[in-house]
């Protein structure tokens, strides 16, 4: 089958090549892929951690051809959005039957798939602050993938959300997806805040930090800087007490928060905000437009056949 394989002399690591077809497991369906997105994080932290012809990739959406053997999962014909830590750069994906959702005929295949993993963890991670209605919620990096539905899933579920960006080009069109405030780093948050959503890491989880009232949380969720954060505990300890941060990690299987979000797709409650869209041979500049912050939310690429 083609795929995009893992190629370090390449263009951003990625080159078109043969790969051999997934064998599935009794508990898997055999997917035919038809569209795939980019996560900054498995474009970002891909040396050492992967071999030369390699096919990653975590999120892909296709149409089942073969149903799990176990009679678990959807049948042969039906649209689907996957989930998993490697595999969804190819032309067919072996997928564990928990871990996908049937997508209806009226969503495209390229929407659903910009859900998996930056979808599923903005609603994982929200769901974490606890109770948000009424209640201000910071998202920082809420330009990015991760962002983009958070913002809409917290103003969904009756937050106040500020949505902190690096710069006015980045907020654009961020009030119409629901924040209240749109500032240029959190460092400008003008009042408290109960919970963070942060994506940026770096300095700006301490600033972040720094704005949660007593009783409220941060969820560490990514490091778009690339940096290290360092917190003057003594500095916060003025600022009062009973405030946290947890380091998040998204829980796996997905199927079920895949299915809300698809229903939420379906009902035009939620935007997947394609930021960049092409051909899978154009892989290298979705990448480089990723990485590059120049892609306001997910960049989707659609999966060609000779």
């Amino acid at each position: 089958m083609r795929a995009l394989l893992y190629d370090p002399e390449a263009p951003q690591g990625l080159r078109i090549g043969e790969a051999p077809d997934p064998v599935p497991a009794e508990s898997q369906a055999l997917v035919e892929v038809h569209a795939v997105s980019f996560n900054f994080g498995e474009i970002a932290y891909r040396e050492g951690m992967l071999s030369p012809g390699q096919v990653s990739g975590w999120d892909a959406a296709g149409v089942v051809v073969r149903a799990a053997g176990d009679g678990s999962g959807p049948s042969v014909g039906t649209r689907v959005v996957t989930f998993g830590w490697t595999g969804a750069w190819a032309a067919l994906r072996a997928v564990g039957t928990g871990e996908l959702a049937v997508v209806p005929d009226a969503v495209d295949l390229g929407a659903a798939s910009a859900l998996p993993v930056a979808g599923v963890t903005a609603l994982q991670a929200l769901r974490r602050l606890g109770g948000v209605v009424g209640r201000r919620v910071l998202i920082t990096g809420a330009s990015g993938g991760v962002g983009r539905y958070a913002v809409q899933l917290a103003a969904l579920a009756g937050a106040r959300v500020v949505a902190s960006v690096g710069s006015q080009a980045r907020g654009e069109g961020l009030r119409e997806l629901g924040a209240e405030e749109v500032v240029i780093g959190p460092g400008n948050v003008t009042a408290p805040v109960f919970g963070v959503l942060d994506n940026v890491g770096g300095a700006q989880l301490a600033e972040a930090f720094s704005q949660v009232e007593p009783g409220g949380s941060v969820q560490a969720i990514g490091k778009a800087s690339l940096q290290p954060t360092v917190i003057d505990f003594e500095e916060e300890r003025r600022r009062g007490g009973r405030r946290r941060i947890e380091v998040f990690t998204v829980e796996s299987p997905f199927g079920a928060d895949l299915a809300y979000l698809v229903g939420l797709l379906d009902q035009g409650l939620l935007d997947p905000q394609i930021g960049w869209r092409g051909p899978w041979e154009r892989a290298a500049e979705a990448a480089e437009a990723l990485l590059g912050r120049r892609v306001r939310g997910k960049a989707v690429l659609d999966v060609t056949r000779p």
